[in-house]
């Protein structure tokens, strides 16, 4: 595995203390929609621009990347790590072991 993976509360911390960090949800708009993690960006893994999308963003930072259950966000890193990114950090049990932990969500698209 060329990712790290960690559970909801250490994600959450990790997160919070990293000044590079860039958070993204790899699910559908409509998964998005029902409820995402504040200040995630958005890029499904299932469009055919997903590719495309990564490729723009910076190689240096550390991406928190999420989705459903921990299964597309695991492929995500993988991809991402193939493409040279060296940090990328799985939720583990994505955003319903997010929810499980009594985290919040938002709902409806970022403006």
């Amino acid at each position: 595995m060329n990712y790290r993976e960690l559970g909801p509360k250490e994600y959450l911390a990790e997160y919070q203390g990293n000044a590079d960090a860039v958070l993204l949800d790899v699910r559908s708009p409509m998964e998005y929609a029902e409820g995402h993690i504040e200040g995630a960006t958005l890029i499904d893994i299932n469009d055919a621009s997903f590719p495309e999308k990564v490729a723009h963003l910076d190689k240096g930072k550390t991406y928190y990347i999420n989705c459903r259950s921990g299964a597309r966000s695991g492929r995500a890193c993988q991809y991402m790590a193939s493409q040279g990114f060296a940090n990328t950090i799985n939720l583990r049990g994505g955003i319903m072991g997010w929810q499980d932990a009594e985290l919040p969500v938002k709902e409806g698209m970022e403006a």
